[in-house]
Order: structure tokens, then sequence, then C-alpha cells
């Protein structure tokens, strides 16, 4: 029997200096990549009303010139983050000590889901560009509602996000996107906790012990290059494949707006497949939505979007294919779906 005695007496700066080194690696590259920019864009929204340009508002063409120039569109977007997170994802399976992470996000309950969330505010990455970290925090045991909720949260409570959307598009949707994100963090996780197979947490809890109390290997260098490949090989082919291929749908994942639209259930419902299925960068969902509305989208299907867009996508689902059960995943994508519709017709009333 594996004993659960703590191992902290026997650590020194050789064992903590793993850990520094990734919290300093995620705060230079989070300043560099989300923090920086998006504090000069909050200064832009308030000014202008505006963030930009809607990434769909372009001339679609063939299916292959949409896939194309919706790719480079997108990754030139995004591509720093991406990279952070495949960095990030790695280095929390080298650096931080695996019986840390099982205490903070290792029991299957609302405590670990919650901490879950609350991590990933910070991070304000879209969902693909979580998806590499929420492999690695699998892949060290983690529990699914966290694994979960640290996911949909860095994308749907982004704290950036919410400050644009008040300034854009008016505090009234920023307080609903809030309240119906909170559900579908903390709802969507405990139910797709509950639907996943039991996980050996004690087993794993044991396991975590005894490495960290074994002398610290030296070849890190070695084991991170192993892992950020392996991270890299199942995640990163499959996300620039399923860009590409939804680029080249987006033709009839959104078709042209009229003022016919409206609030009509016949669009809402749709939408809010479509959105959970597209993938965008971060806040890409704001002037999306403002350059539909202003063409005569309903505020139902509208707040639909907002809900669904930057919550998962079809290629940040495929990124975490071996990470989650596929009943978990199919889960949480038709929660998400009824997120956003139920989320559309509050809006309609309240908004």
């Amino acid at each position: 029997m594996h004993s659960l005695s703590s191992p902290s007496s026997a650590r020194g700066w050789s064992f903590w200096w793993k850990p520094a080194l990734f919290v300093l690696v995620a705060v230079v590259g989070l300043y560099y990549v989300k923090w920086s920019p998006y504090y000069l864009k909050s200064f832009l929204a308030a000014d202008k009303h505006s963030i930009g340009a809607s990434i769909l508002d372009d001339q679609q063409g063939t299916p292959i010139a949409a896939a194309l120039a919706y790719a480079k569109v997108y990754f030139l977007a995004i591509w720093k983050a991406a990279v952070l997170a495949v960095i990030l994802g790695s280095l929390l399976q080298v650096l931080i000590p695996r019986d840390w992470l099982l205490r903070l996000f290792g029991r299957a309950g609302f405590g670990s889901v919650l901490r879950g969330g609350l991590f990933a505010l910070p991070g304000m990455m879209c969902s693909c560009c979580a998806a590499p970290v929420v492999a690695g925090m699998r892949r060290q045991k983690v529990s699914v509602g966290a694994a979960l909720a640290f996911w949909i949260a860095n994308p749907v409570l982004n704290p950036a996000t919410l400050v644009f959307m008040g300034f854009v598009l008016g505090w009234g949707f920023t307080a609903l996107r809030l309240a119906a994100g909170l559900v579908l963090v903390l709802g969507v996780s405990m139910i797709a906790q509950r639907i996943s197979r039991p996980e050996e947490i004690p087993a794993a809890a044991a396991e975590a012990v005894v490495e960290a109390s074994a002398p610290a290997r030296t070849d890190f260098l070695g084991r991170w290059a192993r892992t950020i490949w392996q991270l890299f090989w199942s995640t990163i082919p499959v996300y620039v494949l399923a860009v590409l291929v939804l680029g080249a749908a987006r033709v009839w994942l959104f078709p042209h707006v009229d003022g016919a639209m409206g609030n009509s259930l016949l669009w809402l419902v749709p939408l809010a497949i479509a959105g959970t299925l597209f993938v965008i960068p971060t806040a890409a969902e704001i002037p999306i939505v403002q350059t539909m509305m202003a063409l005569g989208l309903g505020t139902a299907p509208a707040v639909a979007l907002l809900m669904t867009l930057p919550s998962i996508s079809l290629p940040s689902l495929l990124m975490l294919r071996k990470d989650f059960d596929a009943r978990v995943l199919v889960a949480v994508a038709l929660l998400t779906m009824l997120v956003g519709v139920i989320s559309g017709l509050v809006g309609a009333a309240l908004l």
C-alpha cells in the first residue's frame, strides 16, 4: 500500500524551480499575447463602440477559396495564442507536480469545477487555444468537470470580452452573457462529470505522491520535447483540417442575414447549432453579432450566437477527442446548443 504522507519536507530548490518556471512562462506569455493587447483594445471599444470588422464579412466565393481565406484570417489572429497554449499544455505535464493538480482539480465535485473555472479567468483564450492546456490537465488525471470548466470558462467568462461587449453591444448583453456563462461553465461541467465514467482518482493520487517523493529526473528537456511533440501531434493537425472544412462550410452555416430573420425560432435553433460548431478567434463573436444585427438579425438569435460561438467548436472538440469520453463531448455540445437557445429566448424577452 502506498503511503500518502506529505513529501514537502524533502523538497528543496531543485523541486520549486519547476513550478516557478511555469508561472514565469505563463505570466510573460499571457501578458504578451493577451493582457497587453486586450488592455489597449478596451480603449478602442470604449471610444469607437467597435473592436473591428466581422471575420465573416467577406466575399466567400468557391468553397476552396472560402476555406483558404478564412483559415488565413483566423490563424493570423490566433497563432501566437495557439503556440503559447501548446507550450503551457506541455509544460504543465513536466513542471507542475501531479499531486498539486490532483489536490486542486482531482475530485469529481463542485469545488474542483469552481476552481477550474476560476483558474481559467486570467487565460482569456478561445476554445481551441485552451484545448492543448486542457489536454495537458487531463493527461495529469485532472477530473472531467474541472477540466471542462477550465476549457469553457476561458472564452465564455473572458473578462476582456465582457468589457468589449458592454461598450459595443450594451451592458445588458454583458450581464446576460455573464449569467448564462456561469450556468454553462458550472452546470454543463457538473452534468458532464456525472455522465463520464468513474475515474480512479485515489490510485492516481497515490501514484502522484510516489512521483513527488522520488528524486527529480534530470532529463527535463528530453521529457519536455517528447511531451510537446505528443501534444502537438494529437491536437494541431486535426485543428488545422477542421478550420479549413468549417471555412469552406461557412456559406451554408451562416446564410445572408436580412430583416425577415428577426427573432424567428426558425433561425434561433439553426444559428445556435452553427455557433456551437463554428470556430472563431477570441471576442470575434462581438463584431459578428454587431454586423448581423445591423443587417436585421433579431435579439434572440444574436444572443444565441453570443453564447455558442465562443463556447466550444468542432475543431476544439476534435482536439480533445483522446482526452474525454465521446459521450462527454457530445453532451457538452448538445448542452451548449440548449443554453444558447434558452439564452436567446431570455434575451428576446429582456433586452
